[in-house]
């Protein structure tokens, strides 16, 4: 994924994550589940194998869980430096205790 890129974009755009398909290719049209839970524990061994024993080449073929080690450590790095993660606010915020009853819109 290319830096900028927002994940709600190329979900809209139809790009489809090979996850998805793999998921589907090896355990969705493989298995019948009898139960929610047996779905879930299902789910979780895939997840499990899929994230810690399968290098990926868009990650310079690490696995998953080894990519994401040094994901952290990065975005530590870069938090560090800054005051803030969060966005700045649009508004300032409301003094407590006093009355804002005059700032209201009016409608009608």
């Amino acid at each position: 994924m290319q830096c900028g890129t927002n994940i709600r974009s190329l979900i809209g755009s139809g790009a489809v994550f090979p996850i998805n398909g793999r998921l589907r290719d090896e355990l969705l049209n493989e298995t019948l589940f009898s139960s929610l839970a047996q779905a879930r524990a299902m789910l979780s061994i895939w997840r499990t194998d899929y994230n810690g024993s399968r290098p990926h080449s868009k990650l310079g073929w690490k696995t998953p869980d080894e990519f994401a080690l040094t994901f952290h450590t990065r975005r530590a790095l870069a938090l560090r430096t800054a005051k803030s993660s969060a966005p700045t606010p649009a508004a300032s915020p409301a003094q407590q205790g006093k009355d804002n009853a005059g700032n209201e819109l009016k409608t009608g």
